[in-house]
């Protein structure tokens, strides 16, 4: 396969239908859950605002109270409006931008969470395609070049969130980092019931990390995959080991986990979705009711 032919193969237009929606209906779920943290930071004042390094060369003050809720509003209310597919250059670039402003202030209120790396690379790269609509009709039987290329990179930038992971660790912990404590520390400080069992085991907790970073170093293998089938296998992967980080130290990466759809074959649902409506309208068989006291078959009525 060809350098060219990869990128570029064209996809159904469907999928990037779906993958834009999901992508900016999440949106305004993490402003107003998973970051609304952001706000409560802002009411304590600039104390633990330091800005990141982009927020220091543009000379941006701290943010008051309000300005952080009134971003909160231009962020939700763009994401909103691109996710109807209306206009998606438009659109899609306003969310875009509104969402990495709302990034550079909440990560400046302390660490740069590395889960949020494929997804502003999704919101970068989705607006170049044309547009789109929700409904199945206006997309059926069109397939985009555009799509392919933007698909490729959220991809991309989902594998590189892995193995540059791997990078850091070595950069900051060594090369003694797989047979440390992280963890067991991680486990003594956010374990749950299904995994306090865990704890002082360091028989199964360093082949874990061994596990993990050799996962991480290997995960370019993954952009391999060829078929919808195999790039849905790795996407099911990826979200099974996000949902067992999370059972074991109540750690998620939403907006990673929302990037990794990339990999995935969205246009399909269409089908169970279709198939499943079906199933439910269709009336239930009932066995025909024989009237009292009369015989089921001639033949039994005969022999009475």
């Amino acid at each position: 396969m060809s350098a060219a032919s990869w990128w570029f193969a064209a996809v159904p237009l469907r999928r990037i239908a779906l993958l834009r929606a999901l992508v900016y209906l999440f949106i305004p779920l993490d402003v107003l859950l998973t970051s609304g943290w952001v706000r409560a930071k802002a009411e304590q004042g600039p104390v633990l605002y330091q800005p990141l390094t982009v927020a220091r060369w543009l000379d941006l003050p701290a943010p008051s109270s309000a300005a952080v809720n009134w971003l909160a509003a231009l962020v939700v209310a763009s994401a909103l409006a691109a996710a109807t597919g209306w206009r998606p250059r438009i659109t899609g670039t306003a969310a875009g931008l509104a969402y990495l402003a709302w990034m550079v202030v909440a990560m400046s209120y302390g660490k740069v969470d590395h889960d949020r790396f494929a997804f502003l690379v999704a919101l970068a790269v989705l607006p170049s395609v044309a547009a789109t609509s929700l409904r199945p009709s206006r997309t059926a039987g069109r397939w985009t070049e555009q799509g392919a290329w933007a698909l490729r990179c959220v991809q991309l930038a989902v594998v590189a969130t892995y193995f540059l992971a791997a990078w850091a660790k070595f950069r900051f912990g060594g090369l003694d980092w797989p047979t440390g404590a992280t963890l067991e520390r991680a486990l003594l400080r956010r374990h749950t019931a299904l995994s306090s069992g865990l704890l002082n085991q360091p028989r199964i907790l360093v082949p874990m990390q061994f596990a993990m970073i050799i996962a991480e170093l290997l995960s370019p293998l993954v952009l391999l995959a060829r078929s919808d089938r195999a790039r849905t296998l790795v996407a099911l992967g990826m979200w099974a080991f996000h949902l067992a980080v999370f059972a074991g130290v109540t750690i998620i990466f939403l907006p990673h986990c929302v990037a990794v759809a990339a990999f995935v074959p969205l246009e399909r649902l269409d089908g169970a979705a279709r198939r499943l409506r079906d199933r439910l309208a269709r009336p239930p068989d009932r066995a025909p009711v024989r009237p009292a006291g009369r015989p089921a078959t001639p033949r039994a009525a005969g022999r009475r």
